[in-house]
């Protein structure tokens, strides 16, 4: 009796030294919050479990979506035993000493253990291949957490025997309804609800992301440095919540979404959005050359000739990087943002490069007419090179009504926005002297 009433308070006394988001993790799947779309009633992992076939997974989602929970949940609802490891501090020597011990749990009959390794992708190739016959043999389940993209950081080999489960961000909602949970809880914060404000309590849910870890762990800062008695405002809470530098990757999912979504904002001239994603990337720790490089690239790929001084802006911005550095480089590249983002855009120029060399793979090859060939060795004069070719600078308009191509394939549609507009209405004229017979895009 005393041994319980001791190992009891024993319990109590770590629990109470635990950080908020882990005394408060779920103990079953009724418990846990969001990935709906892969614990929902017939999605797969649902039915994985209740049939028993849990075989090997990864799952793959952002920091503080519930992925070593969910794993602990696996086993529980499963009945099997589970060990973990950690990538970041376990090495071959460890993976052999759990995958001898899953073996000695099948040969005494017992299931199939669950080996649960978290951030999966920090193992070394070989630690991977280290895996690879216990998982195929069905020794273990392995179940293995990663927040890189798991096509890029797991072997193909051992992905290719294991069912990949991407988890979400939690919503504003999901977040909301676990800090409520959190200031009720027992093993919470057993504090009433109304002790912070619900525009706190709204501001959190949204500020922290979808990180339910950073969520609670902001909650229970808030709340310990409020006295006793005050109510916790919206500003403490925002004074808790720190900075996200910290999980921004420059090299993984995060530099490629932020810089996707960068550019796919400017492309839709929403130049508020740019500057944000702008930001982002820049309180990152991003590349500087990386960001001049892909605003180069986008002047010619999505404004063209729409507007060709964004190409020199956009050049003239590189230059200025290169030449100024951070942290005032980045009024160039909110200047330059700017400008892209409100420039006329068109693809044309890209769609034209495109489909010309479309057609040369395709092996849609013209001899170079003689007109047009160098004539400037004598070898090719007396070939007949450059015979019949008229300079268009000896024609009062500058043109000449001559066939450069040997066939009518006309690649580039200008837009009628911007200078490219202009560009079009000369274009047609050009085409019509041309005899060019322009089909439909």
């Amino acid at each position: 009796m005393e041994e319980s009433l001791f190992g009891e308070v024993e319990a109590a006394n770590q629990r109470s030294h635990e950080p908020l988001a882990s005394r408060m993790r779920p103990q079953s799947l009724a418990d846990y919050v969001g990935q709906q779309h892969i614990l929902g009633d017939g999605a797969l992992l649902r039915r994985m479990m209740q049939s028993g076939t849990l075989g090997s997974l990864i799952l793959a989602g952002p920091p503080g979506t519930g992925k070593t929970t969910l794993a602990r949940l696996i086993a529980k609802e499963t009945g099997c035993t589970m060990q973990t490891l950690s990538a970041t501090s376990s090495g071959v020597k460890d993976v052999r000493e759990v995958l001898r011990w899953a073996s000695d749990e099948i040969a005494a009959g017992g299931k199939r253990p669950i080996l649960f390794i978290d951030e999966i992708h920090r193992f070394s190739r070989s630690q991977q291949d280290a895996l690879l016959p216990d998982v195929e043999s069905g020794t273990i389940s392995l179940v293995g957490a990663t927040t890189a993209n798991p096509h890029f950081a797991i072997n193909a080999a051992l992905l290719s025997r294991s069912q990949v489960f991407y988890l979400e961000s939690l919503s504003a909602a999901d977040i909301a309804s676990l800090l409520h949970r959190a200031l009720s809880h027992p093993h919470g914060l057993g504090e009433a609800p109304e002790r912070i404000s619900d525009k706190a309590i709204e501001f959190l849910a949204t500020a922290c992301e979808g990180d339910a870890r950073r969520a609670l762990t902001t909650l229970e800062i808030a709340c310990g440095s409020t006295p006793v008695g005050q109510t916790v405002s919206k500003q403490t809470v925002c004074a808790s919540l720190g900075s996200r530098l910290a999980g921004y990757d420059a090299t993984g999912d995060d530099h490629y979404d932020l810089a996707s979504a960068l550019i796919k904002t400017i492309r839709g001239s929403d130049v508020d959005g740019a500057i944000y994603w702008l930001a982002r990337m820049l309180e990152g720790g991003e590349d500087i050359r990386f960001l001049c490089r892909r605003l180069v690239i986008l002047a010619s790929e999505d404004i063209g000739n729409a507007d060709p001084q964004a190409l020199q802006i956009a050049v003239a911005a590189m230059q200025a990087c290169e030449f100024v550095g951070l942290p005032e480089c980045q009024l160039t590249l909110s200047q330059t943002v700017a400008y892209l983002a409100l420039a006329p855009k068109s693809n044309a120029a890209t769609r034209a490069i495109g489909a010309a060399r479309t057609d040369v793979r395709n092996q849609r090859t013209i001899p170079v007419p003689k007109a047009l060939k160098d004539a400037h060795n004598a070898g090719g004069k007396s070939r007949g090179h450059g015979e019949g070719y008229r300079s268009a600078h000896h024609s009062e308009d500058g043109f000449v009504a001559a066939d450069f191509l040997g066939l009518a394939s006309p690649y580039y549609f200008p837009v009628d926005r911007g200078n490219e507009a202009e560009l079009k209405i000369r274009l047609e004229a050009i085409r019509r002297q041309l005899g060019v017979e322009v089909p439909d895009e």
